[in-house]
């Protein structure tokens, strides 16, 4: 049997005085991918750092196979004071050479990524994905991922979930996303008060596990208090007697109440409340045929909802497809360029923005939550104790004046959380609330939002969050198409049409009969403008497919560039989808119009 590509063996490591773990074991083989799990601040992000040889540990060795390649990505974006893209990509390989050259190039076409961008002007997202390239370009056998999801949308996660599903090495993944760790993940490895401890077969059941677990811990627990009692209980009433036996009883008391001091107890739940500020109008936001470009760029066009009182609304989409566009008009912080928003009466809103704005990192914990000064803050309506309500929301006292910069990413979201939602609010936008949260917490504000008496605005790459939150899915799209489904993201998953193989209307036989319009069915402005339109796309998409056929049938091509030959093909097979979905609206329209002028002419 081969060996391990990675073992830790009796690991230890302090922080602060108080250890994180100690007599850590741990074995990763070719072919595992193990999720590692954890509430935020138990030492994850260090576990991956030993294993990656970024952290030395107090105790313990560090194993790695001999000539293993090995690749660590961190939790927060750093691409350092590189020149270019391609510059920091490259920088992972030892030796540059041609073929060196080929993969770097290679992971910037996958990625989307320009090789000659200067790192500063990339978005969250780009810097991401730079840095996964960066990670890959070596084709480690050691994969060490921490939050990889994070900033990405989600063609990009799906993506990456396909990739790892393929990588034949050894991955180590830490993620809050659920979705993500259920599809790759092929064993768990729960780190919980210090102790690793390892589940197989894949995610699905790591809960129903974990609980289990923790009730037989209360179990034994309790039975432990019990005995100490009874023994405490003797040691008062018999000790007078003093005898030799007596002695050895006394000294077993003492061993008990060591092992019950020795147990780490579990870290307590955060208590987050959503202060309300009263009902809103029945009607919360009305958008009518909104539209918005940037540069010539169409980013929303002519979308229309009706949002109620009570409904949580997600948003969903590709980055820079417009999706922060959509809901700063939504909530009256942007104007569109055409079109109207209605806002309902009596809204106050809360708004949890994307970039963390609303944090100073040298604002101490305290200061952040009360920013007018003293030791309150107002938490439904009532005044707490500042450093009461950080306990409240996981926070040790000691960190109460500790600097905002000083905390994790998951840290600094869960302030971030209990700063939004202090405030009175019956409107709650969140842009990307889940980035760094532990499961637990994004549980917590799952439960949170469903007895929200108020409305609630969401942007979120975190497909099993919006299933388990969202009233409704608005999916964003190329061209500024904007549609919502009613549910979450898997029911958007059912409703969505199915993409066609070919154009659709030469399967259509002219004698087939015309499907009859709904009666009072009309088409609308925007539908005879796309049916206005469509041909010239149509068009357009027929010479992109003509002229992509043409360069993949030169036969040399794969042989003297087989990347460029498989950028075309892609290419290919996503014009021909573009013309065959372009094609089947047109046809839907048309038989539309002639359904609905054949009937006016009866």
């Amino acid at each position: 049997m081969a060996p391990p590509l990675l073992s830790l063996r009796d690991v230890a490591i302090r922080v602060d005085t108080r250890p994180l773990f100690e007599d850590l074991e741990l074995t990763l083989a070719k072919g595992e991918r193990l999720a590692l799990v954890g509430r935020n601040g138990v030492g994850k992000s260090t576990l991956l750092k030993i294993a990656a040889g970024l952290v030395e540990p107090d105790a313990g060795t560090r194993d790695v196979r001999q000539g293993c390649r090995a690749s660590y990505l961190a939790q927060t974006a750093d691409l350092g004071d590189f020149a270019t893209v391609g510059a920091y990509v490259a920088a992972a390989l030892e030796d540059g050479d041609g073929a060196d050259d080929h993969r770097v190039q290679k992971w910037l076409t996958t990625l989307r990524l320009e090789p000659d961008r200067r790192p500063p002007t990339l978005s969250g997202g780009e810097a991401r994905r730079a840095q996964i390239a960066r990670a890959l370009v070596s084709e480690p056998e050691l994969l060490l991922l921490d939050e990889p999801t994070n900033h990405l949308d989600l063609p990009t996660i799906e993506w990456l979930e396909e990739m790892l599903r393929d990588v034949t090495g050894a991955i180590m993944l830490v993620s809050h996303d659920r979705a993500l760790l259920s599809r790759v993940a092929t064993a768990v490895l729960w780190l919980d008060r210090g102790i690793v401890r390892r589940l197989d077969g894949g995610y699905a059941g790591f809960e129903s596990w974990a609980n289990e677990i923790l009730e037989r811990e209360a179990t034994a627990q309790h039975k432990l208090d019990r005995l100490i009692q009874a023994e405490t209980r003797w040691s008062h009433e018999g000790i007078s007697a003093r005898r030799r036996r007596n002695q050895g009883r006394l000294q077993r008391l003492h061993e008990l109440r060591r092992a019950r001091a020795a147990q780490i107890a579990r870290a307590g739940r955060a208590k987050l409340e959503a202060t309300s500020a009263g009902l809103s109008g029945r009607l919360v936001i009305e958008a009518e045929a909104i539209s918005k470009a940037f540069d010539g760029k169409v980013v929303i066009d002519w979308f229309s909802t009706r949002i109620m009182r009570g409904d949580r609304v997600a948003i969903v989409g590709p980055n820079g497809a417009g999706k922060t566009t959509l809901l700063k008009m939504l909530v009256g912080e942007l104007t569109p360029d055409r079109g109207r928003v209605r806002l309902g009466s009596g809204l106050q809103l809360a708004y949890l923005d994307q970039q963390r704005a609303a944090l100073d990192p040298a604002k101490s914990l305290w200061e952040t939550l009360a920013e007018r000064g003293g030791d309150q803050v107002m938490v439904q309506g009532r005044p707490r104790h500042v450093v009461a309500y950080l306990r409240d929301c996981l926070f040790a006292e000691n960190q109460a004046r500790s600097p905002v910069g000083s905390l994790s990413g998951g840290e600094r979201n869960r302030l971030l959380l209990a700063k939004a939602l202090a405030l009175p609010s019956n409107l709650l936008v969140l842009d990307e609330p889940t980035n760094d949260l532990d499961i637990e917490t994004l549980d917590l504000l799952q439960e949170l939002l469903a007895e929200y008496a108020g409305t609630v605005l969401l942007v979120s790459h975190d497909r099993d969050f919006i299933d388990r939150v969202a009233t409704s899915t608005i999916v964003l799209g190329p061209g500024g198409r904007a549609v919502e489904y009613p549910g979450g993201y898997s029911d958007y998953l059912r409703q969505r049409p199915p993409p066609l193989p070919l154009p659709a209307v030469r399967s259509i036989k002219p004698e087939a009969p015309m499907p009859p319009a709904p009666a009072g069915r009309r088409l609308g402005y925007k539908e005879r403008r796309i049916l206005e339109e469509l041909p010239k796309r149509i068009g357009a998409l027929q010479r992109t497919v003509a002229d992509l056929e043409g360069k993949l049938a030169d036969p040399a091509l794969f042989g003297r560039d087989p990347e460029a030959f498989q950028l075309q093909a892609n290419r290919l097979m996503a014009a021909r989808r573009e013309l065959a979905e372009a094609e089947e609206t047109w046809l839907e329209l048309e038989l539309l119009r002639e359904s609905v002028e054949g009937r006016r002419g009866d």
